[in-house]
């Protein structure tokens, strides 16, 4: 049976937690697309289809809710899954 790898989509524009996120996701075998900002995000996810999306909310460009929002429109992004990330209190 052939090993399929599962990819990750990190969108955070702080450097040292994507680099963190990077890091530990990769040393448990996953295939990694980044991105800083939430308009790029969304490109990467409707091109690429990951398998799971790591969103930071407060970024430039486009907010996390909003990408999320308008990845929601599509068709392959209403079902995958989101996890959403902040430091916000």
């Amino acid at each position: 049976m052939k090993n399929i790898t599962k990819t990750i989509l990190i969108v955070e524009d702080e450097a040292s937690l994507s680099q963190a996120l990077v890091e530990k996701f990769k040393s448990e075998g996953f295939s990694i697309l980044e991105a800083s900002n939430g308009l790029d995000g969304l490109e990467k996810a409707i091109e690429h289809h990951p398998d799971l999306i790591l969103l930071d909310i407060i970024m430039p460009k486009m907010d996390g809710i909003t990408m999320m929002k308008q990845l929601r429109v599509d068709r392959w992004g209403e079902k995958v899954p989101v996890i959403v990330l902040t430091n916000l209190t």
